[in-house]
């Protein structure tokens, strides 16, 4: 049986040897990774290059038991629902219900988050960002008496009765001992694996897709600033935030859903314990918005037109209201109707129905 430590030297070895730095003798094939070794293949299209953790390379085997425990209901109390119950492909892997239920039908007071690209987000994980790595994310639902409430002893216990899991987790990590640091690893590897980078839009930039006239338009309100001294050249200003290849700015923001009497949750200041903070949460991904109403940490919004309504012309202000959004609170973004249209047609170019299809992100059992 292995240590945590030897563990860790196992997983870097994999790393160093990929990359030619490891100094193997060509005669010597005991230096040669097992099989169960070998570095998944991670294609992520246009985006930047990712930083992936350096004590948690991805690997084949590795990301299999990630997907295998995302999916497997065992690690829920009742071993009735998994981190897959409410983080559905079909929907770019968030819940189509405003709050997800948990095991005992209690509800939770937050919309489920997609769990794609995260190896894109660099300020922390949940709507507050109370987790700072995926894998200390992954293991907060399991625990969380509204949602899984199962705790990490049982699930270790359920796991390691089964001949099955114990094979891979040897195969993955080089020891058959289960514990909660490897579950965690496991799960982020193959949240860390599910990649969103084949969009209409993202066609469109390699020439390989045209857009639609209505498209175009909405393209260019999207990224067009607010100007209330040019209305005809005023845009819909979606780029503050939502920015970069990932349309997300890794920032928390307070969007104006609230007044300071009426926010009764005050999100990232929860965290943090700055009252600067308050109404402050995750700035999300657009990437297949299309896909994963409801709408806000709170799913009030329905449909992609009420979020766009919203930001036109019924930001609530408040102390905390990020500047940018109180700058255009006076006169509204001036958008017609056929503006919201054409930002809507351009939202849904950003849904990219390989990763909603692709089979390395189902459900195995």
């Amino acid at each position: 049986m292995l240590s945590k430590t030897s563990i860790l030297l196992k997983v870097l070895f994999v790393f160093t040897f990929a990359l030619g730095i490891a100094a193997c003798n060509k005669d010597t094939p005991d230096a040669l990774p097992d099989e169960e070794d070998k570095l998944y293949n991670l294609v992520y299209g246009g985006l930047p290059a990712p930083q992936i953790p350096e004590d948690n390379i991805l690997t084949e085997a590795g990301v299999e038991l990630g997907r295998r425990l995302f999916y497997d209901t065992r690690l829920s109390g009742d071993n009735s629902i998994s981190c897959g119950s409410c983080h559905l492909q079909e929907f770019a892997f968030t819940d189509t219900a405003r709050f997800s239920t948990g095991i005992t039908g209690e509800q939770g007071q937050r919309q489920a988050m997609s769990s794609f690209n995260t190896l894109w987000h660099n300020n922390d994980f949940f709507w507050d960002g109370r987790a700072t790595l995926l894998r200390d994310q992954a293991l907060m639902p399991i625990q969380d008496p509204v949602e899984m409430n199962e705790t990490l002893e049982n699930v270790i216990s359920k796991l390691q009765s089964d001949p099955d899991y114990q094979n891979r987790f040897v195969n993955a990590f080089g020891s058959d001992v289960i514990d909660e640091v490897i579950i965690s690893l496991a799960l982020e590897q193959f949240m860390h694996s599910i990649v969103s980078y084949n969009s209409k839009y993202d066609k469109y930039l390699k020439g390989e897709a045209t857009l639609t006239e209505s498209e175009l338009r909405g393209k260019e309100l999207f990224f067009a600033e607010y100007n209330p001294g040019f209305p005809d050249l005023s845009g819909a200003d979606c780029a503050h935030c939502h920015s970069g290849s990932n349309f997300e700015n890794d920032l928390y923001i307070n969007n104006g859903l609230s007044s300071d009497a009426d926010m009764t949750d005050l999100g990232r200041a929860n965290v943090t314990g700055n009252p600067a903070d308050n109404g402050k949460f995750k700035v999300t991904t657009l990437r297949n918005i299309e896909l994963t109403a409801p709408y806000m940490h709170d799913g009030r919004f329905e449909t992609l037109e009420e979020v766009i309504n919203h930001y036109n012309d019924g930001i609530v202000a408040s102390s905390t209201l990020a500047p940018e959004l109180a700058y255009t609170a006076t006169t509204g973004l001036m958008l017609t109707e056929e503006d919201k249209s054409d930002l809507v047609a351009f939202l849904k170019t950003l849904t990219d129905y390989e990763l909603i299809n692709d089979s390395r992100y189902s459900n195995p059992f």
